[in-house]
């Protein structure tokens, strides 16, 4: 494993470079289960076949991707996922899955990490097996994914178990980090919950007010909050993200089952298609990613007039999902960043969203508390390499 200083270079030269070092690939939105927060249409609406994913990992290959992330949709549903998994291991990449697991066997897992698979990052929305089969709406899910997450825990594999919080497990998280820890396995948990992909809302309907997550934020393992990237490695990495809003677009991209290239998994905005054209000329030159690269923070309006913006840890998915405008702020952000700004002793904090009278109040917690959301979100993607 490479040490930290290596991986910070590594990242900073990517960035300098455009170099495509991270991405992240559904191979399908297909799926086993049918968890009531997901955001995802599990139509098939024309998945890339076995061959056009080959030829598009090869052009990754040769684009210089080092890191790839395998997921869905329920990556085992389809039948070549062995295959694909074998030539993406081929190519050099340092693979890493994201699953459900309820297709794992004992021989299936022993065949992963034949393969040279490090790590996987496997769903438990909580220990309590009634709870988490009525999120993914499968009775039995539970025993199934636990089953199969200690087959490849026996293989020597990394597991993680991921963990959204939601209203429907926020009462038994605890549960999860102790089911992880006598497992002997990592976790995560994430408070953020999307709208659908097709602009549908109804999944809001679970996303925890700031108020409801207080006995997560206020436990012990939670009392630090994570760095931000750019501030987690050294100065070469700090030059690196100096003005850039996130890795988004210019080392780091998403794959859909059909082939569009986005600079995120949580910015829809597809900046064109495999199957009308090559990786390169997607990645180097296309409008609408050119576009998301030229963006700098400097460029924010709103966020440029803000009097705590160095306290804000703004997503600019999440504020693009928001009200569609790449340079524009993110309420959740802006929200987060008084809550930072409360931590750091300053007084009575104004963002930038309620200085114009935009930012809407959605709890009634202590501001200091939220802040822990936002490291929670913004630790993943560093944790992801």
């Amino acid at each position: 494993m490479a040490s930290a200083a290596v991986m910070d270079r590594l990242v900073a030269r990517s960035l300098a470079r455009n170099a495509p070092l991270n991405v992240h690939f559904d191979v399908t939105y297909r799926c086993n289960e049918r968890c009531v927060h997901c955001y995802l249409d599990h139509s098939d609406h024309g998945e890339m076949t076995t061959a056009e994913i080959k030829r598009v990992l090869a052009e990754l290959a040769e684009a210089g991707t080092l890191f790839l992330t395998f997921s869905g949709g329920e990556i085992f549903l389809r039948p070549d996922f062995f295959d694909l998994l074998a030539y993406a291991r081929q190519l050099r990449f340092d693979v890493t899955l994201k699953t459900n697991a309820l297709l794992i066997t004992e021989e299936r897992a022993a065949q992963l990490r034949r393969l040279g698979v490090r790590r996987i990052q496997i769903s438990l929305y909580s220990a309590d097996a009634a709870i988490h089969d009525c999120i993914t709406k499968v009775p039995g899910s539970f025993a199934r994914t636990l089953e199969a997450l200690r087959f490849c825990h026996a293989q020597g594999l990394l597991v993680k178990i991921s963990c959204p919080l939601m209203k429907q497990n926020i009462a038994v998280w605890r549960e999860v980090q102790a089911l992880a820890d006598s497992l002997g396995v990592t976790f995560i948990m994430d408070p953020t919950i999307t709208p659908m992909m097709d602009g549908n809302r109804s999944t809001l309907d679970m996303r925890l007010a700031p108020s409801e997550l207080l006995p997560v934020m206020q436990a012990p393992v939670f009392d630090t909050p994570a760095p931000a990237p750019a501030k987690a490695g050294g100065a070469e990495m700090a030059a690196a993200f100096d003005n850039i809003p996130c890795s988004a677009g210019h080392n780091s991209l998403y794959i859909s089952p059909y082939g569009d290239i986005y600079p995120c998994v949580q910015m829809p905005l597809p900046t064109g298609n495999l199957r009308e054209k090559s990786f390169s000329d997607i990645w180097y030159s296309s409008p609408k990613m050119l576009r998301v690269r030229n963006v700098r923070e400097s460029d924010l309006a709103i966020c440029n007039d803000c009097d705590i913006r160095h306290h804000c840890q703004r997503c600019p998915g999440l504020a693009f999902m928001e009200d569609g405008d790449l340079g524009g702020p993110s309420e959740r952000a802006c929200e987060l960043a008084e809550a930072a700004a409360h931590l750091a002793g300053v007084r009575n904090p104004v963002s930038g969203l309620r200085a114009l009278g935009r930012l809407h109040a959605t709890s009634n917690s202590h501001p200091a508390q939220l802040v822990h959301i936002a490291a929670l979100s913004t630790s993943q993607e560093r944790d992801s390499l």
